[in-house]
């Protein structure tokens, strides 16, 4: 299963397991493969990036992306999921209803990014909202028993936060912008600032201490990072 991820510019984060920070917002996709489904967490902001990442992945592995999951209903992070035919998407509970209806929104807040009209356009025209809706927890079997935990730790970031829980050693744990490493943690016009400590809490509950960590933005990080900035989020808005 496993192959030189590092030569398609990949991070090898364990067994099957990798991740790629794209160009220009910094966003990071993870690709989990088990025997039968690869379950891939974030799609990328264009469909120009999805198709790159599933021609990788398809390179990478020998085989298609089967499920995908939206860490949560941002331009960057869903734009590329009609690139994926095929494949099942999950996302938390009324992330579906709100990419649905708010696919203009999407469009000009990626040209409020430097994204142009033409891609904005073209990836909101074909924009895949969830088919599965995750409230509480979803375990995915992905073959032979290895099973990965979708789990709705939000709101915080967004008002659709959802993690991605992979076992092994180490365990990895999937967090969307829930964690930021590259920058101070964004709050856009949908976060909630008072829920997002308790949502990085429910992350640590999840992964342990011994786990990988891997942020929407920048480098892998540990539990003691994630802890330090759940203590600088609830600082910051007055939280405990």
């Amino acid at each position: 299963m496993d192959v030189s991820w590092e030569e398609f510019g990949w991070e090898r984060l364990g067994n099957g397991i990798g991740r790629r920070r794209l160009p220009v917002w910094d966003a990071t996709v993870t690709l989990v493969a088990g025997a039968d489904g690869v379950l891939l967490h974030d799609t990328g902001s264009t469909l120009r990036e999805g198709v790159e990442l599933r021609t990788q992945a398809e390179a990478l592995l020998g085989r298609r992306v089967t499920h995908i999951a939206l860490s949560h209903p941002h331009f960057d992070h869903v734009l590329g999921t009609a690139a994926f035919s095929g494949a099942e998407v999950y996302g938390a509970v009324g992330t579906a209803d709100l990419l649905a209806r708010g696919a203009g929104e999407l469009r000009a807040d990626a040209m409020r990014h430097g994204m142009s009209e033409a891609d904005a356009t073209a990836a909101t025209d074909a924009l895949v909202p969830p088919r599965h809706q995750v409230s509480g927890e979803w375990t995915l079997d992905l073959g032979d028993g290895f099973q990965v935990l979708l789990a709705n730790v939000g709101p915080g970031h967004s008002g659709h936060d959802l993690a991605v829980l992979v076992p092994g050693s180490p365990v990895v744990v999937l967090c969307g912008d829930l964690v930021e490493e590259s920058g101070e943690p964004q709050a856009g016009r949908d976060a909630v600032p008072t829920h997002w400590p308790a949502a990085l809490d429910r992350l640590l509950e999840l992964g342990g201490e011994d786990a990988l960590y891997v942020p929407g933005h920048g480098a892998v990080v540990d539990a003691a990072f994630v802890r330090a900035q759940r203590d600088q989020l609830a600082a910051r808005f007055g939280v405990s």
